[in-house]
């Protein structure tokens, strides 16, 4: 290995601690991700990697999955130690890691609470949700790390999102949701834009994947754009529970062809994600909810 590669996994050194202990929760097991990506870039040909910071936070990231993959099947409990957090962000500080402010931040969220919100994830979740949320690695480069489609790997964070807020905010319970959700589609039902605006958080974002969309994956954020892209629309849509939070689906013979998946904070639509590829309707868990 040349000097120069030596000395950039150097620099990158504190980011992949970074990356491995949000990922795995434990200082030890981070160590030894990073150490065990060192192992790799030494035997692989980078000579095309345009991109190393990302080639190795990827590989750091599957070196993850399979931890946490053996740690399920073993059952292990890894959060027992108070204070490990702030303990091991001093040792990132130690290592040199750039920026003090992001020691801070670094404590301040991966505190004891949140490795035991991420323990209760699945493996899939837990690196999409991290990778993408804390972070911004895109859902394209996640998908080949948890093996499956990028609307996939969005539904993966998407789910995992919902019960790392809910076990944070303990938001409203599945009538609540319903009751706004349930509402939201009778407007759009009756194209009443005045009460889909009422509805709409002021930052509600809509996200559309590729294939429920039909041309390339689509984003709207605001009320007025997405209140107009409902309007009129959802007519045969039924409110479901969608992986246990109230949303809705469409379904042609028994089969679903679109999700809503909805997210419901403080009586109002946060977000909604239009999904129809095959892969993610096949992995979610979807229950009719009966009218009335």
């Amino acid at each position: 290995m040349t000097e120069p590669l030596t000395e950039e996994f150097e620099r990158l050194r504190p980011h992949l601690r970074r990356v491995a202990y949000r990922l795995l929760g434990s200082p030890d097991e981070a160590e030894d991700a990073v150490q065990e990506a060192w192992v790799r870039l030494h035997r692989s040909d980078t000579s095309e990697v345009a991109n190393l910071d990302g080639w190795l936070t990827t590989v750091v990231a599957r070196i993850s999955l399979d931890m946490l993959r053996s740690r399920s099947s073993r059952r292990e409990q890894l959060t027992d130690q108070p204070g490990e957090p702030q303990e091991y962000a001093s040792t990132l500080a130690d290592a040199g890691t750039p920026d003090p402010a992001d020691q801070v931040e670094l404590a301040d969220t991966v505190g004891l609470a949140l490795f035991v919100v991420l323990d209760r994830l699945s493996p899939s979740e837990r690196i999409a949700f991290v990778l993408h949320d804390l972070f911004a690695v895109s859902f394209d480069e996640i998908a080949p790390v948890v093996g499956t489609t990028s609307a996939a790997a969005r539904q993966l964070a998407s789910r995992a999102r919902r019960r790392v807020r809910g076990a944070e905010e303990s938001e409203g319970d599945v009538a609540a949701q319903r009751a706004v959700v349930d509402a939201f589609l009778a407007a759009a039902r009756g194209g009443d834009l005045g009460t889909l605006l009422r509805l709409l958080a002021p930052d509600v974002v809509l996200d559309v994947d590729a294939a429920a969309a039909r041309t390339g994956a689509v984003r709207l954020v605001g009320p007025d754009d997405v209140a107009a892209q409902f309007a009129g629309k959802a007519r045969v849509a039924r409110t479901a529970l969608v992986d246990g939070t109230v949303g809705a689906v469409w379904s042609v013979g028994g089969r679903p062809r679109v999700v809503f998946d909805f997210v419901v904070r403080g009586g109002r639509v946060a977000g909604i994600t239009l999904l129809a590829d095959p892969d993610t309707l096949d992995g979610m868990d979807l229950e009719v909810l009966d009218r009335g």
